[in-house]
């Protein structure tokens, strides 16, 4: 006996064909993002074009090497800088900064999200985006007026008893306008940026995956070990490579500490060295044709290493997406 009563109707499907792409607005919408995002690509290929061709010609004018010295004439005066040795103050002074902010910014964020009462943790939250509303050269008056003073004390502490470590030996008397000190003062200002991303991707935690912790007796730290960071894991790393790309662009306040010397040395603590945008800002006024090129050329290879960075950054959170509370 044939069955001949009708099948439940599936609801109609939800797309194109029922008009989702065919209105007018979202035609316009999507008109829109996908314009904004060829106009964002476009913007980031003039600027490398840009940057490339005006750095070829440089490297095809200068007659040092590329990696340890540019030469050119200021106004009379030789000037001597080499690429190599920018790259390693940028990097390491960056490096410095995020060993300090990150480990500091989790702990802000976990605290404001998981142990301050509601009435505290809107003020300290707020206390924390006012820091990152302060100007770069504050920062800087900041560090040249009181961190490189009080940090003479810690330079001689680690001289005295890290100094067999190669990094902490100071060889000099000078005062702290080092690269350690930069790192420091970096560390201070992209602090804000980090807590607060972490602190929202913390809130966004589901409370399903804490309260079943809770009902197998696990303890407030077993909790955020085992749910609240593993959760949070990619979210921090993208925190720390937006403080990362903060640091490594950053001119007013490292011009305003650091005391440049384009003298390679591995010790932290010796003032001197140098970065790519504290290099670019103290010479591109004085520099001639030449000079500027070579300095956009620095700026090219500033230019590459935050794309490699993002780039990295955008590996390990892909690598990472296999677990996400989100989509359980």
């Amino acid at each position: 006996m044939d069955d001949e009563s009708p099948s439940p109707t599936a609801p109609p499907p939800r797309g194109p064909s029922r008009g989702g792409a065919s209105r007018p607005g979202d035609r316009v919408f999507l008109t829109l993002s996908r314009g904004s995002g060829i106009v964002l690509l476009v913007i980031m290929a003039a600027i490398a074009v840009f940057l490339t061709y005006r750095a070829s010609i440089a490297i095809s004018r200068n007659e040092a090497n590329f990696l340890t010295a540019f030469e050119w004439n200021p106004q009379g005066r030789p000037v001597e800088f080499g690429i190599a040795i920018l790259a390693y103050g940028t990097v390491v002074s960056s490096i410095i900064a995020l060993a300090i902010a990150v480990p500091v910014a989790v702990g802000i964020a976990l605290f404001i999200s998981h142990y301050t009462p509601r009435r505290l943790a809107a003020p300290l939250a707020y206390l924390i985006d006012l820091l990152a509303a302060v100007p770069s050269i504050v920062y800087g008056l900041w560090g040249a007026l009181v961190l490189v003073p009080y940090l003479d004390g810690l330079n001689r502490w680690l001289d005295a008893y890290l100094g067999w470590a190669y990094v902490f030996d100071k060889s000099d008397s000078g005062p702290a306008r080092s690269l350690f000190t930069v790192g420091i003062l970096l560390a201070v200002m992209i602090l804000p940026v980090i807590t607060n991303v972490t602190r929202e991707v913390f809130l966004q935690v589901p409370k399903a995956h804490e309260e079943a912790a809770l009902a197998l007796g696990a303890t407030r730290w077993e909790v955020i070990r085992m749910s609240v960071l593993p959760f949070g894991r990619s979210g921090i790393i993208s925190a720390a490579m937006l403080g990362l790309g903060r640091a490594l662009g950053e001119t007013m306040a490292v011009a305003t500490v650091l005391s440049p010397s384009f003298v390679f040395s591995g010790h932290l603590l010796d003032a001197g060295g140098g970065t790519f945008a504290q290099n670019i800002a103290a010479k591109f006024n004085e520099a001639d044709e030449f000079g500027r090129d070579a300095l956009i050329a620095s700026g090219l290879v500033l230019f590459a290493i935050t794309l490699l960075v993002n780039g990295a950054a955008r590996l390990i959170i892909a690598r990472r997406k296999e677990y996400s509370g989100a989509n359980a």
